[in-house]
């Protein structure tokens, strides 16, 4: 961002029961002054999406920025869960969202702001997601999403989806990394005692609990193979250090993980040739080899899998910053 460019526009819609605490997300992460940049990343404006006064889920009342009018200026829009999946949303905030999105503004949903967003036709024939409550209902209102319930968040770069209430922070602060890079994000993030970043595909919950003794047995080895990722790593070496056997360490691994253990290491690698393409200058067989993946043109394929475009895409995109 040029020095005398104004920093984004952020704005959030309010409207009559709505979720607090998902607002609050879109607020600590893009509202909050932060002493630690040089500058603001954003400005941040919540917007008034339907007349009357407007009260919170807990009874408090919203006195908004901007009338819908607003959503023309915006570069990101985020739509909190909706007060109700059976009903409709207003058809003026509809068309207002249509219309910024033609304009080419982003739309971020959390949780049930799905079925706001769905009500757009933007979503249809498009991967998305919402809670996992929801999934039966929305499947049934919107078949011709492709929903898929068992994810954090769905970026399609226009338009983002995301799970219920705190993957509403997972997918922000993935806002934050696209817009200003991984140190922004990390640092945003660490203010706000978060993990920095959890991947999209990452599942919403755990269908069993994973023990804590074996929970804190795995913590360490997801710990050394992140620090090691340059090294070959195969299963039964990851399940010795864990003090498993294969068989366990695989299903407790996929438990806590919500992914196979090969699976999760082409993320971490990703997100560290990620890292490494937007700090140096490194070319990308040398990254290939920093971060273990064996070819330059496996690390591409890999990309594609995981960022959903290639590592020279990723890497213009920073240059241009």
């Amino acid at each position: 961002m040029k020095p005398d460019t104004p920093p984004p526009l952020v704005a959030c819609l309010a409207y009559d029961r709505l979720a607090l605490f998902e607002a609050g997300i879109a607020t600590e992460v893009f509202a909050l002054e932060r002493p630690e940049f040089a500058r603001p990343l954003y400005r941040f404006r919540m917007v008034q999406a339907e007349p009357g006064m407007l009260r919170t889920r807990g009874g408090l009342r919203v006195q908004a920025q901007g009338r819908l009018a607003l959503l023309q200026r915006a570069h990101t829009i985020i739509i909190p869960g909706w007060r109700d999946v059976a009903e409709p949303p207003p058809q003026a905030m509809v068309d207002a969202l249509v219309r910024a999105h033609r304009r080419g503004a982003r739309l971020v949903s959390i949780c049930s702001g799905a079925f706001v967003l769905a009500a757009t036709g933007l979503l249809d024939g498009r991967a998305a997601t919402t809670h996992w409550r929801y999934a039966e209902r929305f499947h049934a209102m919107y078949p011709r999403v492709l929903l898929h319930p068992d994810v954090l968040y769905v970026d399609h770069g226009d338009v983002i989806t995301s799970a219920g209430s705190a993957a509403g922070i997972d997918a922000c602060l993935h806002v934050v990394r696209k817009d200003h890079g991984a140190e922004a994000a990390n640092l945003v993030a660490r203010t706000m005692v978060t993990p920095p970043q959890r991947e999209g595909t990452q599942a919403q919950f755990v269908p069993r609990p994973v023990p804590r003794e074996e929970a804190q047995a795995l913590a360490p080895v997801m710990d050394w193979a992140r620090a090691h990722l340059a090294r070959p790593m195969r299963i039964e070496d990851l399940a010795r250090k864990a003090g498993m056997s294969e068989r366990s360490f695989l299903r407790h691994f996929t438990q806590q993980a919500g992914m196979r253990p090969n699976e999760w290491l082409r993320r971490q690698r990703v997100l560290a040739a990620q890292d490494l393409l937007e700090r140096s200058g490194r070319g990308l067989e040398s990254v290939a080899e920093r971060v273990g993946f064996s070819s330059a043109e496996a690390m591409r394929q890999a990309f594609r899998a995981v960022a959903g475009a290639p590592p020279s895409r990723f890497r213009a995109m920073f240059a241009q910053r």
